[in-house]
């Protein structure tokens, strides 16, 4: 944006941000090395040879621009640093005090809602914007009112609840919504219980799910190291604008768009899987479940009663479907809480004591979202049996719940491969969609971290807890899970001698002084990036190409060809680039050409700053199902013109080389999932003009509108199968050319080359939209803005 800036006379500087901005890299380490006591010094050096160039580049923004704080590698996840440090929930300015809030890069930024911050996600692009002084513009959204009663029983962790949770805030519909909890149950709720659920909103579909600020928050915040003083200020500032609940006090009936209530004590021991956040299943009823799901219930059609045995390190191993061959704690939903990850350390200590152990083979790993959980679990006492069950530290950062979840041993691989098993993934993440958290884990669920443990102990998910043994412990003897889970009440204990103000203070004290390998990357001092054009990892980008200050206007979109054809349920997990780059990929071809090795490949996201790279991992997503390859999955597609099946990237590009614009075809909940900027981008680079859908998620809905893509919803009771649509069509959008003639949610009319014409709506939303849209999208809208202001 400052080259832009520049190139078009303008002073480069003036981009520059214009609120505080916290940048916290947490997103590139991965599990290289697990199951060893220099696993977190190892992965952190590889993490720092691989992304040297892109750590190089965020340090230098970190002194070329003013008004921003850039948190090193190593010390956590956005997200947690934000709940435990970041976050002032009442701001005060020289005097001038208003309420905090935050918009982050990241969908799971509304973990901070638990706070009684009110945060969302929105993606990179709004964000960017929006740093420059651009607002947020949204449509008002309906506040869905969840009353919460009772309290959690016995054994029933926090995980269990959110997942509860997001079952049925999904089932009523919260997309574009607001979800406020309130009601005498939030009494019973730790802050980090709070902020567990809050964390999900992204996987219940709701722009936040807010906790207003009540005696609770204010006990958080002097347990993380606030003073008394700031906690004083808010609480009185909060009171005098009536903001703050009082539950100690008679409560007002509350007037919401629609409501939700439910008993904290009917919520039972749960996880989620195999496949997405929502799909929760009972423990109870969780090895039926899984034999349903071999029997073809989520597309795995298998032989139930399959054994591989193999080699693992000399000794015999075997493996069935269902098997366990990833057990990671890890992300930000769960590692912010002190209850579940003591109780989680709590199970692996009585494992110990009782004789069990986790097999070999099952890569288990320990990934917190800050140092205080280090702090918290060597006080305890507890660390070292995490350590005995395998579960080491690994890292500070997202890791396996992004797909940063390293190899698996080459014998294990083989085995899966070779046998065609449903081997499983186990993680206290907050997404499971196909392909993210490995290639060669095809059930992936989402459980707490004391079920992860308990999960990797059984080494299936193939057990019934209830009437089966976890395995044979000392003497020979069963161990069954009631043997090994610890109640309420001992957590509250270890949590209460153990969690302590000084940990919060001594680690967020030292938080920006970086680490030695930070420190000595070297930092060039102009105001412009100096870019070099051999790089595979940070590239000058083609957004502001030829830009000039007037706006491009609307584009016609005349005759195009659809490139992909989509059913319902397609996630940004299947757009974007993510995870690992497969060896037989565009984005593989490109950097071999460029003499990178197979084993620097690195992930895409340590590539995201080269959009050469992204551009090839568009839709490359290796559980992808197109329609256009009749049940065949994987990223390719037909180039309708020649019958050719290509890769996505090479029909995306024969199709720009021959002068056609290109849509896309989906179902509902298109683009649900993370807030990946480059679900749009890469589309963008791709040459997607319009994107026509049943539905979209809300913060993909909008990173389209802010790359100039155009995206329009069937009508209700419509979708492609019911319009007689194939794909094979081409089509025409007969919007106008004039942008003020065109209105947000109008009706407009696609006609195809063999005479079907139907109505779909035009889902710009406000008139600000349509302004980025005349611009080709937000950031030159705010380039042009800046370049024509007075300096």
């Amino acid at each position: 944006m400052r080259d832009a800036l520049a190139k078009l006379g303008s002073d480069a500087n003036k981009i520059n941000p214009l609120v505080p901005v916290d940048l916290v890299i947490d997103h590139s380490v991965q599990v290289d090395v697990a199951r060893s006591s220099n696993a977190l010094q190892s992965n952190m050096e590889l993490e720092f040879t691989r992304n040297r160039e892109r750590f190089g580049f965020l340090k230098w923004g970190s002194t070329a621009f003013h008004n921003m704080l850039v948190v090193p590698p190593g010390s956590g996840i956005v997200h947690q640093v934000n709940l435990e440090y970041l976050g002032r929930v009442v701001f005060n300015t020289d005097g001038i005090m208003y309420p905090d809030s935050v918009v982050g890069t990241d969908s799971h930024t509304t973990m901070i809602d638990g706070l009684g911050v009110a945060g969302w996600g929105v993606g990179g692009i709004e964000a960017e914007a929006t740093m420059l002084g651009q607002p947020m513009s949204m449509v008002l959204p309906g506040v869905v009112g969840f009353k919460l009663t009772g309290k959690l029983r016995n054994g029933v962790t926090a995980t269990d609840l959110v997942l509860t949770v997001t079952q049925m805030l999904r089932k009523h519909g919260v997309v574009g919504k607001f979800v406020e909890f309130h009601g005498e149950g939030m009494g019973k709720l730790s802050l980090a219980d709070r902020a567990t659920i809050a964390n999900m909103s992204p996987e219940y579909g709701a722009t936040m799910g807010f906790f207003p600020v009540d005696h609770v928050t204010l006990d958080y915040l002097r347990l993380t190291g606030r003073s008394d003083e700031t906690v004083s200020m808010i609480e009185a500032y909060l009171r005098a604008n009536n903001m703050f609940v009082d539950y100690n006090e008679p409560q007002l009936e509350r007037v919401y768009s629609s409501y939700l209530a439910l008993d904290l004590d009917e919520v039972e021991p749960c996880i989620s899987g195999p496949k997405r956040p929502h799909d929760r299943v009972t423990l109870k009823d969780m090895k039926s479940d899984w034999h349903a799901c071999l029997d073809n219930k989520v597309g795995f059609k298998e032989q139930q009663d399959k054994v591989v045995k193999f080699d693992f390190n000399g000794q015999p191993a075997e493996l069935k479907h269902g098997s366990v061959v990833i057990a990671a704690i890890t992300s930000c939903t769960n590692t912010s809480n002190p209850s579940v990850m003591l109780g989680a350390a709590l199970v692996a200590k009585k494992a110990c004591e009782l004789g069990l152990e986790v097999k070999p083979w099952v890569k288990t790993s320990l990934a917190p979202g800050s140092g205080v959980v280090t702090k918290y679990l060597l006080k305890s006492g507890l660390q070292e049996y995490f350590n005995k069950q395998g579960f080491h530290l690994v890292g500070y950062g997202c890791t396996t719940c992004i797909g940063n979840s390293g190899e698996l041993h080459e014998s294990v691989s083989a085995a899966i491969t070779e046998n065609d098993v449903v081997a499983a993934a186990v993680l206290s993440g907050n997404r499971n969609f196909e392909g993210r958290v490995h290639p060669l884990t095809r059930a992936n669920y989402l459980a707490s971290p004391p079920l992860v443990v308990a999960y990797a102990l059984a080494g299936t998910v193939d057990i019934d807890f209830e009437k089966e043994p976890i395995g044979v412990g000392k003497d020979g003897k069963e161990v069954f899970f009631r043997d090994i889970w610890p109640t309420t009440e001992e957590i509250a204990e270890v949590v209460q001698s153990s969690v302590l103000p000084d940990m919060f203070k001594s680690t967020y004290e030292a938080i920006t002084k970086g680490n030695p390998m930070w420190n000595e990357l070297p930092v060039p001092e102009a105001s412009l990036y100096s870019w070099d054009s051999n790089s595979t990892y940070i590239h000058e980008p083609p957004y502001f190409k030829d830009m000039t200050m007037s706006p491009p206007g609307p584009h016609a979109v005349k005759n195009a060809y659809c490139l992909l054809n989509f059913g319902d349920s397609i996630t940004t997990d299947h757009i974007s680039p993510a995870g690992s780059i497969h060896r037989d990929s565009p984005a593989a071809k490109y950097l071999l050409e460029r003499g990178v090795d197979r084993k620097d490949f690195n992930s895409y996201g340590s590539r995201r700053g080269n959009d050469e790279v992204m551009a090839r991992g568009t839709f490359a997503n290796i559980r992808i199902v197109n329609k256009f390859l009749g049940g065949e999955v994987g990223p390719k597609t037909i180039h309708v013109p020649t019958g050719e099946k290509l890769s996505v990237f090479d029909a995306a590009t024969k199709y720009k080389s021959e002068g056609h614009d290109t849509i896309i075809l989906a179902g509902a909940e298109y683009g649900s999932g993370s807030s990946r900027d480059w679900a749009a981008k890469g589309p963008m680079l791709l040459g997607v003009k319009a994107v026509i859908a049943k539905s979209f998620e809300r913060i993909h809905r909008s990173n389209l509108v802010g790359m100039g893509i155009i995206p329009m919803c069937f009508k209700a009771g419509e979708d492609a199968d019911s319009l007689g649509l194939t794909g094979h069509e081409r089509y025409t959008i007969n919007l106008p050319t004039d942008v003020s003639e065109i209105r947000p949610g109008q009706d407009v009319t696609i006609t195809t080359d063999d005479d079907k014409s139907f109505t779909c709506i035009l889902r710009f939303d406000t008139e600000v939209e349509l302004a980025y849209y005349n611009h080709g999208g937000i950031l030159p809208y705010v380039i042009r803005n800046m370049a024509g202001a007075q300096n």
